[in-house]
């Protein structure tokens, strides 16, 4: 069963990357890093307001709760999770931690096995 759920956190990391990406790099490709551009187009569509605020109150929650968890169980990459979380998106960061949290807690468990 461990196997089974790491498989589905890698494979929700890999489309966690890949969708937003595909959706991203077309607008980048045009436009370049165009920031104060990309902000004024998020402005203007309510729709897409709600959804970056969305996005950026649940990457705070999730990078906060990364270090919080972090003081209590001691990933040693949960620090990639974060990064991910900054330049990708929660769609990554999140699957990601979960992916290194699992396998953290397969290998704890296995030692306390032995």
């Amino acid at each position: 069963m461990q196997n089974k759920v790491c498989l589905f956190y890698a494979f929700m990391c890999v489309l966690g990357t890949l969708l937003p990406l595909a959706a991203f790099y077309p607008w980048l490709l045009q436009q370049g890093l165009n920031t104060p551009l990309m902000l004024e187009q998020i402005r203007q569509d309510p729709l897409s307001l709600f959804a970056w605020l969305d996005v950026g109150i649940s990457a705070v929650v999730l990078i906060s709760f990364i270090l919080l968890e972090n003081r209590r169980v001691k990933l040693t990459y949960a620090w990639t999770a974060i990064l991910a979380t900054c330049l990708v998106g929660v769609s990554l960061g999140l699957p990601l931690y979960l992916l290194l949290r699992e396998r953290y807690q397969a290998a704890f468990t296995q030692t306390d096995l032995n």
